[in-house]
């Protein structure tokens, strides 16, 4: 399959965010050309495409990449609402999760997907149960997941995450896989052990949930006399990188950290204000250079999977808790959103539009009231942007969002009726 996108203007993201007028040709699922018309000429007498887009002077650019997410969870969707973040998840998130089966899995994370397409995202990180159904349910739909181990004590082995490691890692070339934990204050060390050792075998990065409230802070002060980030380091979890979902509450110490061991700070401003667990110092991190990528959380405390409301609240939350209006730029923003994340998640043929990466990409409608005037796009993008704009969404070279219709393989209708089911069941 032989794509054409052309009469476009196209932010690679491989140049921060300089705009390029032209075209990108697709084989099968990697880009072959990025350049200008005037570049083009000598190929388009050579090749014979299956499809010609015209962009209309549109932007093409990488998709975005939610680095934080738990997909299936869009059955607890404004179920457990305006409670605090213990309570909501003990109380009505545990509960519940311990009724889903493998059906419900799938069904509600092909929901997600939806939701993911429809606000330009092309990749998820996504950390839940039940991956054998996640990962069938982004095949089917033709989606890019990266499957973050999940084991606490209320479920699963470490003998279990490295089966699921090397599982997945050689599963479908739309799927991989990264070794995950929940959260320090709901696993005890034996496991966290195990899991660091697993990180050393397989020289592997290890992710996790790390200092969302000032409680879960404070209970790890007292279990072990450090903060999360500063304990698990001193059990060599970080010793190949990784990442932590969250970092609300983060000492200067536990910055050092992030930044030695390459530590990659996923934000997720919705979820984060939404259960008053607090705002992150992303300028902070930003400024002493330590990586960052942007995540929605899971539908149960967000509650839409929506990256434009994410990058806004991303800089806006900075600005006004500094107070600095200048605080975390919006290009730096669109970074985060789309190479940030895919770095964070291992996605390093994913980040930018250039020839031999994968063709992971959306169309942005410039032709909308709320990017008019063009005084600088990037900026439109972030502080403006909205799903309306999501003209285009592909992965891997297929387009499976156009113009407000999905090419997933199955009737929208189809998905919404079994998501709802499995929602009626477990409340009965």
């Amino acid at each position: 399959m032989k794509t054409r996108i052309y009469n476009a203007k196209i932010i690679t993201m491989a140049n921060g965010t300089d705009i390029l007028e032209g075209e990108l040709h697709i084989e099968d699922d990697r880009i072959s050309f990025v350049g200008t018309r005037e570049d083009a000429k000598k190929l388009l007498k050579e090749t014979v495409f299956d499809r010609e887009i015209d962009a209309c002077g549109n932007v093409v650019m990488p998709g975005f990449k939610d680095a934080h997410t738990h997909s299936a969870m869009t059955f607890l969707r404004s179920y457990a609402d305006d409670l605090p973040l213990q309570e909501w998840l003990y109380n009505r998130v545990f509960p519940m999760e311990a009724k889903l089966t493998e059906e419900d899995v799938l069904w509600c994370s092909k929901l997600a997907i939806m939701e993911y397409l429809t606000s330009g995202i092309t990749a998820n990180f996504d950390m839940y149960m039940k991956n054998e159904a996640n990962a069938k349910a982004s095949v089917d739909t033709g989606f890019r997941t990266v499957l973050c181990g999940s084991i606490n004590d209320f479920g699963g082995t470490v003998e279990g995450i490295e089966e699921e490691y090397k599982h997945f890692n050689n599963y479908d070339k739309l799927l991989s896989y990264q070794i995950g934990f929940h959260a320090e204050y709901t696993t005890k060390r034996e496991t966290l052990e195990g899991i660091a050792e697993l990180a050393h075998k397989y020289k592997a990065p290890v992710y996790t949930h790390n200092s969302e409230t000032k409680s879960e802070v404070d209970g790890c002060i007292e279990r072990y006399g450090k903060t999360p980030t500063a304990f698990l380091d001193s059990i060599g979890m970080f010793d190949y990188g990784g990442g932590g979902f969250h970092c609300v509450h983060m000492t200067d110490e536990d910055l050092d950290i992030c930044k030695e061991k390459k530590i990659w700070v996923v934000t997720n401003p919705a979820s984060n204000v939404k259960l008053a667990s607090g705002i992150a110092p992303i300028k902070k991190m930003l400024d002493i250079g330590i990586g960052l990528a942007i995540g929605t959380d899971g539908p149960a405390s967000n509650n839409c999977l929506d990256m434009f409301r994410e990058m806004f609240l991303t800089t806006a939350l900075q600005k006004v808790s500094i107070p600095d209006a200048s605080a975390v730029d919006a290009n730096d923003v669109l970074y985060m959103a789309t190479v940030g994340g895919a770095h964070a998640m291992g996605l390093m043929d994913c980040d930018t539009l250039e020839k031999g990466k994968y063709a992971d990409l959306i169309i942005i409608d410039l032709n909308q009231p709320n990017m008019q005037p063009l005084n600088n796009i990037s900026k439109n993008i972030v502080y403006s942007g909205s799903k309306q704009n999501v003209k285009l969404t592909m992965v891997a070279g297929k387009v499976l969002y156009e113009d407000g219709k999905f090419n997933i393989g199955i009737a929208p209708e189809e998905i919404y009726e079994k998501a709802n089911e499995s929602i009626v069941r477990m409340k009965a």
